[in-house]
């Protein structure tokens, strides 16, 4: 049985799209496709300043990603309104299971924690604002490696602070590439597809597969 679970921080335990609500509001019409296009363009450009050695705080690529994601849709967005936007990411919400598994997981004395891309700032917020507070044993951030996951150096964080190998960690994520990126570091990995997505067509599959973040209590049996 696995020994301790790491979390990914962004689509796992906070819903991104979740700021499509705002997103709506201030462009009509327009909500859904910038919340999509945001998400996809912060995450290409972690890859894009990872590989090149141009590593930007995960906040600046956010915003950068939100910029492009306007100026895609042919939209002009104000800076107070971009200040909104931003502000929303701060305080994201979580998905509705989240905070009784976190719960449940420290009443069977499984240390949990984070390991995410986000700046510890930002993640500091999303915790406090989710209700997480005093749930997570660890909360990682690849920001002093300057390297985004899927980076061995970023997955490395885990069983350094955990003192454990990567195989008796379950590592959580609801992106496909994450957990297939941590499968071949080593860990013990659940990838909670909730949008029924197929999976990543590299030859390799996650420990485990599921649709909520309850699927991983099923690693620590009561």
């Amino acid at each position: 049985m696995p020994r301790a679970v790491l979390f990914d921080a962004y689509g796992t335990l906070f819903d991104v799209y979740s700021v499509a609500l705002l997103a709506e509001q201030l462009f009509p019409g327009f909500g859904e496709r910038i919340s999509v296009l945001w998400r996809d363009k912060q995450i290409e450009y972690t890859r894009l300043t990872s590989m090149s050695s141009q590593y930007r705080p995960f906040w600046d690529l956010t915003r950068a990603g939100l910029r492009f994601a306007v100026q895609r849709l042919g939209l002009t967005m104000s800076s107070a309104h971009e200040d909104r936007l931003m502000n929303q990411y701060r305080h994201l919400s979580s998905f509705p299971e989240n905070r009784d598994v976190l719960s449940e997981l420290k009443a069977r004395n499984i240390p949990a924690g984070i390991l995410s891309n986000g700046d510890p700032e930002m993640l500091g917020v999303a915790i406090k604002s989710a209700g997480f507070s005093g749930l997570l044993a660890h909360v990682l951030s690849v920001h002093p490696l300057r390297k985004y996951k899927t980076d061995p150096a970023a997955y490395a964080l885990g069983p350094q602070a955990l003192n454990l190998p990567a195989k008796d960690i379950v590592f959580v994520s609801s992106n496909g590439w994450d957990a297939i990126g941590a499968t071949w570091f080593g860990y013990t990995t659940l990838w909670v597809n909730r949008a029924n997505l197929p999976l990543e067509q590299l030859d390799t599959q996650p420990t485990r597969t599921g649709t909520s973040l309850r699927d991983v209590l099923d690693f620590f049996p009561a």
